[in-house]
């Protein structure tokens, strides 16, 4: 009996634990009141014109915390229950906010995922909206971001590019470094009756045994280039499957 008890009640715990998923009637949502009413009627206006332009819904809520719920669990909801998009498009964009534990995650629809693949959406979070976020300027970070996920969709915004050729370069570098090393060790351990391998004029080249180091036939130089890398509202219908990123600030 006693354990009947226990297992109703953990079961219990766990079906009331977890967050109501509002309805959400407005393109932003604030239930921390982190943004002033004019803020609000200002992003409000750009998401309802982006709307009314391009059939992209844009839909950010700001919440207080999580109560111990997961991120992107708590976020795919939100977008599904609210139908964030339009049916058949699927392109639909939610901006969840959670000040205290300070996280943010944004959930891409089927239909813009294309466009606003997860790494762009984490640049977004990373390079544009934490950034402000950290200087509790809200309105401003969520402003940029809102701006660079219209950019993304149509087209104009690259992440992180120079930093992506940068990695490669560094990449390419480490490489050609322990190429070298290697074949130093392997070119003592063979010794010169046995041939081995030199490196000269930007390649590396074979000698064969009793062979002074000359120009026989070899390979070139390695090299390395960079790496190419989501009145009031609505919901229309739109479909989510786990696309966008979360972060932190």
């Amino acid at each position: 009996m006693k354990k009947l008890i226990l297992i109703l009640l953990i079961f219990f715990v766990n079906a009331f634990s977890e967050i109501e998923v509002p309805t959400l009637t407005r393109y932003v949502t604030d239930k921390t009141n982190s943004l002033t009413p004019s803020q609000l009627e200002d992003l409000e206006y750009r998401l309802k014109t982006y709307e009314d332009t391009t059939s992209n819904q844009i839909v950010i809520l700001m919440i207080p915390s999580l109560k111990g719920e997961d991120l992107f669990d708590f976020s795919h909801r939100v977008a599904e229950k609210n139908k964030i998009g339009q049916k058949g498009k699927d392109n639909g964009i939610l901006i969840l906010v959670v000040k205290n534990e300070r996280k943010i995650r944004i959930e891409v629809g089927y239909g813009l995922e294309g466009v606003v693949p997860d790494a762009i959406a984490s640049s977004i979070i990373r390079n544009i909206i934490a950034p402000y976020f950290r200087a509790g300027n809200y309105y401003e970070g969520l402003l940029k971001g809102i701006e660079t996920l219209q950019d993304a969709i149509a087209g104009t915004y690259q992440a992180e590019k120079e930093n992506e050729k940068l990695d490669g370069f560094i990449t390419a570098l480490i490489l050609i470094i322990a190429l070298i090393i290697f074949f130093s060790i392997l070119s003592r351990i063979k010794g010169t009756s046995t041939g081995g391998w030199v490196y000269r004029n930007g390649g590396w080249y074979s000698y064969p045994a009793g062979r002074s180091r000359g120009g026989f036939g070899g390979f070139g130089g390695f090299g390395g280039g960079g790496f190419g890398g989501g009145g009031g509202f609505s919901g229309g219908g739109g479909s989510f499957g786990g696309g966008g990123a979360s972060g932190s600030w």
